[in-house]
């Protein structure tokens, strides 16, 4: 991996520890191997993946946790199928604005209507911009990177944070992703 490779690899990783350090499980998350990385790709007709993806995949490739509740993101989650519904919702005249639509990769799929995409003439990048491509629009670049992509879907672990404990003070219902979360230390505060 070259130098620019070895940045955008750092770039995701320092996302990542910072949602850890403000207070993610770390058994919430499980990352992919380099072989399901690559059956990924084969699945959706790619020979290259970023390595800004790459690391995305290999920090949470697996089991997403907080990222993206509610959408397919990762490894065994995202494939040939997700993209022939990306491609799917392209709308007439996207291939002006996606240069390559038949070798994008598919990095989140929402119910089949919204997908999170690299632009196919991108994938030799090592952290190229990301795509929304929502059925009945136009495809538009929304994240300029793979990197500023997994920092915006990253969880506000603080959010999270700051509503469990106003539910654990009123005694409410414990919502399914407490469990991603690491237990709050009572001795100080969040």
């Amino acid at each position: 991996m070259d130098s620019r490779g070895q940045e955008a690899g750092a770039a995701i990783r320092a996302v990542f520890d910072r949602c850890m350090a403000e207070g993610l499980a770390p058994d919430s998350v499980e990352g992919a191997t380099d072989e399901q990385v690559e059956a990924y790709a084969v699945a959706q007709g790619v020979t290259t993946v970023p390595a800004a993806v790459r690391e995305v995949l290999r920090l949470i490739g697996v089991r997403h946790g907080l990222w993206q509740v509610g959408s397919a993101l990762g490894a065994d989650a995202v494939g040939g199928d997700a993209k022939r519904y990306a491609q799917a919702a392209l709308v007439p005249g996207d291939g002006a604005v996606l240069r390559d639509p038949a070798g994008l990769l598919v990095l989140v799929a929402h119910q089949a209507y919204a997908f999170h995409v690299v632009d196919g003439a991108d994938l030799g990048m090592p952290d190229p911009p990301v795509w929304l491509v929502t059925e009945g629009e136009p495809a538009r670049p929304a994240w300029r990177s793979v990197t500023h992509w997994f920092d915006s879907i990253s969880p506000d672990v603080g959010a999270y944070r700051t509503r469990l404990e106003v539910l654990a003070e009123t005694g409410g219902w414990m919502p399914p992703w407490t469990r991603y979360l690491r237990p709050v230390d009572p001795g100080r505060a969040s």
